[in-house]
């Protein structure tokens, strides 16, 4: 189970950091396209949509990542008052009883969704552009299995330190 955290942790770390040129491309399209529209009045088709579909991608392949950082929202008054090991026995709970099942449920309709949009070429209907929507319907399933994992890695990580007294890495 070392070698499943250590390379879940490995991913969401790399892929997390990768995320940041994901902004600046996103970014740098939006800038393109104001640019296109307002200073030679000539706007593009794609300038609406492809920043979309990169701030998709870089949101939900993101959330690994926070999650190992422990970014997410979470009621710091009462949690910060438990021990380690009170802390620990609260995460498991929270992953079993919330985590899980709604993380699973999404991990779940994101990949039937991507499945659809692959099998039928679905394309976006916002502009007359129409690209595939299938790549970002594959990179917000990636990320929420990611995250998915994620959570397992942390949920191995608490249950060994409740067995063992000791942090797994």
């Amino acid at each position: 189970m070392r070698k499943f955290v250590h390379l879940v942790d490995s991913v969401n770390e790399w892929l997390g950091r990768s995320m940041r040129w994901f902004l600046l491309i996103a970014i740098s399209f939006t800038c393109i396209e104001v640019g296109q529209r307002y200073l030679f009045n000539h706007p593009t088709m794609w300038g609406f949509e492809v920043p979309i579909h990169f701030a998709a991608a870089m949101y939900t392949l993101s959330w690994g990542f926070v999650l190992l950082r422990k970014g997410h929202v979470r009621v710091d008054v009462l949690y910060n008052r438990f021990s380690e090991r009170g802390r620990a026995i609260v995460d498991v709970a929270c992953f079993l009883a919330l985590f899980l099942p709604v993380i699973g449920v999404l991990t779940y309709s994101a990949g039937s969704w991507m499945v659809h949009a692959w099998a039928i070429g679905e394309k976006s209907v916002i502009t007359y552009w129409y690209p595939p929507i299938a790549p970002m319907r594959t990179a917000i399933f990636a990320g929420i299995l990611l995250l998915l994992l994620q959570g397992f890695a942390q949920l191995w990580r608490d249950l060994y330190f409740l067995a063992r007294g000791e942090h797994i890495d």
